[in-house]
């Protein structure tokens, strides 16, 4: 006897997207990869580096031999390396409007009468 499946209800929930990457973001550069593997490595360009150019984070693919797959590792090494995490997470807070309210909260503190200067006799020129 066959039962059948539990009647699960999912709740789907819309979200609003706040940004998205083009290719306008990044700079891709292909290069001959070099090194052990013969004719096929040192005459075509297999190599992909990615860089995403408002954060400067990076991505370098060079260990397959179809440029297809290097250009999808340089990617994804690229997204998942903390220079682009950080950015990401700088950003969204950015356009969720809380990193003003950390701007400001910095401005506050670096006001001039929330600041004390101290100067130093002893030191000679």
């Amino acid at each position: 006897m066959r039962l059948a499946p539990p009647v699960v209800n999912r709740v789907y929930t819309m979200r609003k997207l706040l940004f998205s990457l083009t290719k306008k973001d990044f700079k891709i550069v292909t290069f001959c990869t070099g090194g052990p593997g013969g004719q096929h490595q040192n005459s075509n360009q297999n190599g992909v580096r990615i860089t995403h150019i408002a954060s400067g984070a990076f991505g370098e693919g060079r260990e397959f031999r179809s440029q297809a797959q290097n250009k999808k590792a340089a990617l994804e090494r690229m997204a998942n390396s903390i220079t682009f995490k950080h950015w990401h997470k700088a950003e969204v807070s950015r356009r969720l409007g809380q990193l003003v309210d950390v701007e400001k909260a910095v401005e506050a503190a670096m006001d001039e009468k929330n600041l004390r200067i101290e100067t130093y006799k002893g030191i000679s020129d």
